[in-house]
């Protein structure tokens, strides 16, 4: 007759107190990582955003008058404000995440300064008769604020912002007649391309 397998032997291997705890490091880190992340940074709206400014690059190309060129752009960058925070407030919802608490406070207080910076460069420039080196400033700036505001977010919303501060420092360096272009590919596809990509793989 043969012996008879004792309990211990038979039954499920007790999982050891170094995979547990390994098991539970895993978990508060990603935990963690998730909670300090800003996570709403929209995709769509990106993609909108890039098209609304393909269209002002278009109208601003078009302008004779300083004055009507600025105001063209400056009516660009707030339809991309008011996209921005209505998609990103949607998605935040969608996440039952704040907006504007914890990473999305700490996203917007990274991201907010290098934009006032572009805002009073912007009143300097024009002033001087400097128009034509403000496309490159405001890639680059724009760029600083994406960068500086990604240490919050997603990985690949710094190197977005990489992208147009490299845009933006080339733009500063080439013609003046080129800054539409410039505006165009930076604002326009970049914002796109990127967008693009969060909602593919991060949601809309």
């Amino acid at each position: 007759m043969a012996p008879s397998q004792s309990p211990r032997a038979a039954g499920p291997q007790p999982i050891s107190l170094d995979d547990r705890a390994r098991d539970n490091l895993r978990f508060i880190r990603e935990t963690m990582e998730r909670a300090g992340s800003f996570t709403a940074v929209p995709g769509w709206g990106g993609v909108v955003m890039g098209l609304t400014a393909l269209g002002a690059a278009a109208i601003a190309a078009q302008q004779t008058r300083p004055e009507a060129w600025l105001v063209t752009w400056l009516a660009e960058a707030v339809a991309a404000c008011c996209i921005a925070l209505w998609t990103a407030a949607g998605k935040s919802r969608a996440a039952q995440m704040p907006l504007f608490a914890g990473p999305g406070r700490k996203f917007a207080l990274a991201f907010v300064p290098p934009l006032a910076a572009g805002a009073l460069l912007t009143a300097v420039l024009f002033r001087a008769g400097l128009r034509g080196d403000l496309p490159g400033a405001w890639l680059l700036l724009y760029g600083t604020a994406v960068v500086t505001a990604g240490a919050f977010s997603i990985q690949i919303v710094p190197l977005m912002g990489l992208c147009f501060m490299v845009l933006g420092a080339v733009a500063l360096f080439s013609p003046v007649a080129w800054g539409d272009a410039f505006m165009a590919a930076g604002f326009g596809g970049l914002q796109i391309l990127f967008g693009a990509i969060i909602a593919r793989r991060h949601g809309g």
